[in-house]
């Protein structure tokens, strides 16, 4: 059979294809889960892998659709090799996210770099052809110098500097996912892969949003300003993400020589803004205000507080785990342009957002008025 003939042959049939999403609980998993099972009519049984099931799997269990939870963790070779074994498609999306040292280097390696690894490795035991990898913007940038990327596609010229756990582990994992393409999986058939990088995500179930939202109540409903408004960022709504994997996974197939080893930005329409002013257009309705046109603060002053927070950290760590969100990365990042276009994605595989700007922003403020802060599970359409 050729390269993408079963792939083709389901187009005629009825649905037959077998999906595993890795990390299919965490934020942008739970989105994945969803858009395959409203939007891949060729979806027969989807496995949804992670360390942590969410009780949200058992709603979802009477469908058309085999929802099968899996327990699981990727840096456990033997149990990635079991969840992959008969399906057709990957979609890896577990991985650690990590810009605060909340963890351990070597436990972000393991979990981003050798988890990304055993994928590859269970794709070739077990057959699986198909395999689409969520990347990062930050597996290029913004850098450590502050370098602009503004408008940049996959071709721009840009010095990547990874100096932080994170960032280098994502960049790692990508690296392994383009570099595995062609190789003979068990039965003979080359293994295609691509990997997505998204820019900022948000949506419901976004955390961080909620944690931003509880800060600003203490504070009497305002946020304060530290990064000037003509910093801009690229932020994009998780259900396109999810879309964007669909379609990838899809094309696969039938355009593996156009598609194979290749990585694509994941962005939509959401505005370009910096992250506080994109954060206002989530939290505004729900009551939230920013004080000031420009930083509160000088950037000498606050590279000073992440400077103090990093040594903090440094010398607390043998004893507790100390953490803020602005330490000499997470300011770099923030203080730093960095937009991203589509186009590759859109004459590739024909990606266009599924979810205009405007509806991405009312329902995450929607999610956001609802939860505020209280955990649960995405609600359903």
């Amino acid at each position: 059979m050729s390269l993408c003939g079963r792939w083709l042959d389901m187009t005629d049939g009825g649905p037959d294809l077998v999906y595993l999403v890795t990390g299919g609980c965490g934020f942008l998993g739970e989105h994945m889960v969803k858009t395959l099972l409203e939007m891949e009519p060729r979806l027969r049984e989807l496995r949804v892998f992670d360390l942590h099931l969410g009780p949200w799997l058992e709603a979802l269990k009477p469908g058309p659709v085999q929802v099968t939870p899996i327990q699981g963790d990727v840096t456990r070779a033997e149990d990635v090799v079991a969840a992959l074994a008969g399906a057709d498609v990957v979609i890896h999306m577990a991985g650690l996210v990590d810009v605060w040292g909340l963890n351990d280097p070597e436990v972000i390696y393991r979990v981003n770099v050798q988890g990304t690894q055993n994928v590859i490795e269970a794709c070739v035991q077990t057959g699986t052809q198909f395999l689409v990898y969520t990347s990062s913007m930050e597996a290029l940038g913004p850098n450590t110098k502050g370098h602009p990327f503004y408008r940049g596609n996959e071709d721009t010229p840009y010095e990547a500097i990874h100096t932080q756990p994170y960032p280098r582990s994502k960049a790692q994992a990508e690296r392994l996912v383009l570099e595995a393409n062609g190789r003979k999986v068990r039965g003979g058939l080359p293994l295609v892969t691509c990997a997505l990088r998204p820019t900022g995500i948000y949506g419901e179930g976004h955390q961080l949003m909620l944690d931003f939202y509880r800060k600003a109540q203490r504070a009497g409903g305002w946020l304060f300003r530290t990064v000037p408004a003509s910093v801009e960022h690229g932020r994009v709504y998780a259900g396109n993400v999810a879309w964007m994997h669909v379609l990838a996974a899809r094309e696969l197939g039938s355009r593996a020589t156009t598609m194979g080893g290749q990585v694509y930005f994941c962005y939509d329409d959401s505005p370009y803004k910096s992250y506080e002013d994109f954060n206002l257009e989530i939290l505004g309705p729900c009551g939230i205000g920013l004080l000031g046109t420009q930083p509160l603060l000088p950037y000498f002053l606050l590279f000073l507080l992440a400077t103090l927070n990093a040594f903090l950290q440094w010398l607390l760590r043998p004893l507790v785990v100390y953490t803020a969100l602005i330490n000499p990365y997470t300011l770099s990042l923030a203080n730093t342009t960095f937009t991203v276009q589509t186009d590759k994605a859109r004459r590739h595989f024909d990606y266009q957002p599924l979810y205009g700007w405007e509806e991405s922003r009312d329902r995450t403020v929607s999610w956001v008025k609802t939860r505020k802060g209280c955990p649960g599970p995405l609600p359903r359409d």
